[in-house]
């Protein structure tokens, strides 16, 4: 009888476990999150410049009265602690506030507005990483010092060392303008509302297709490499020699045993390149002339626009809190042992 009663405290004891690790978890993001507000707030008040510079400098009929007036209306005539807390008030209710631009338009609006193109190009450009990347990589490891490997590893290091701003020329100059294949500019044409449902998808695809190309050779570069060694240092465990010695093919030995031992790594790698989301993404949008977030994060910093800087700061933040948190709980649906000690803790 007594065994019997402890089973149920047994399976819940676990669970338990899971929900406090879960709850301390959170609570350190939030407190990293507010760090991350706290000094991102002062280190933009410290750039020279500001908005009620760029709003007045280039005007010859604004004065001094014209700046002190909009200083008031920004609050940038209070300390910098008060203006901190009054945004960080405003955070709390999700209220991001009205940039301080001409259009003076609330951020939250500006920032969801371009946030579907570039989640879309970064999303999409990450699977074909993925897709590409994983193979590639344990094609390498697996034919170690072979011509194979020594070819992948010269196209690795050439896709890795061009600098995106200089790849994306090369393909608008030789796809756009020599062959005239695909568009070099802008979402969409100049007769898009006159296409139908396919032929927009289509006119959208067409010009979407060059970013994501730019945006997934550096990726496969990186990844592919990383995914080899990680690759290469599984298949000299003892515990692969043993699966080898029992008979089993290389193909089991590879798909079933390696490669889950192998991705860990790059599951770190993968939750930790979920914030170049947005900082990734303002060079190319800025070639290519698209309005996702990027570019609207550059426009904010060149006009000083404070607001709009936060709004994107803490979106960043909120990115980079959320990629950490994805790669513990892929780390303990691809490991048993750590969902264990998880567990225990």
């Amino acid at each position: 009888m007594t065994a019997l009663s402890c089973q149920p405290f047994a399976r819940k004891r676990p669970l338990l476990g899971i929900i406090l690790a879960i709850c301390k978890k959170l609570c350190w993001m939030l407190l990293v999150l507010w760090g991350i507000t706290l000094i991102s707030f002062w280190v933009i008040h410290l750039a020279p410049g500001s908005p009620t510079d760029m709003e007045t400098t280039l005007n010859p009929l604004a004065g001094e009265a014209a700046r002190q007036r909009l200083e008031v209306l920004y609050g940038l005539n209070k300390p910098l602690h008060v203006q901190y807390l009054d945004w960080l008030t405003r955070l709390v209710h999700l209220d991001f506030g009205n940039s301080m631009s001409a259009d003076a338009r609330p951020v939250l609006t500006k920032i969801l507005e371009r946030l579907p193109l570039t989640v879309s190009m970064n999303v999409i450009s990450l699977a074909l990483t993925l897709l590409i990347a994983i193979p590639v990589g344990i094609l390498s490891a697996c034919r170690q010092n072979t011509l194979l490997d020594r070819t992948i590893t010269v196209l690795v290091f050439l896709g890795f060392a061009m600098p995106s701003f200089w790849l994306a020329l090369l393909l608008m100059i030789f796809f756009g303008i020599d062959l005239q294949w695909l568009p070099i500019s802008g979402l969409t044409s100049m007769n898009y509302a006159q296409l139908g449902l396919w032929e927009k998808f289509c006119d959208l695809a067409k010009h979407l297709t060059l970013p994501i190309l730019v945006y997934t050779v550096g990726g496969v570069a990186g990844m592919s490499r990383y995914m080899r060694a990680c690759m290469l240092e599984v298949l000299r465990q003892d515990y692969i020699l043993t699966a080898r010695a029992k008979g089993l093919s290389s193909g089991a030995v590879i798909w079933r045993h390696a490669l889950r031992n192998a991705l860990l790594p790059v599951i770190t790698l993968l939750g930790l390149s979920v914030p170049g989301l947005i900082g990734g993404s303002v060079i190319i949008e800025s070639i290519f002339a698209l309005p996702g977030l990027g570019q609207l994060f550059y426009a904010a910093v060149m006009a000083r626009d404070y607001t709009m800087i936060m709004g994107n700061l803490v979106l960043g933040a909120v990115l980079t809190l959320a990629g950490n948190l994805l790669a513990d709980v892929c780390y303990g649906l691809a490991d048993p042992r750590i969902r264990k000690t998880g567990g225990q803790e």
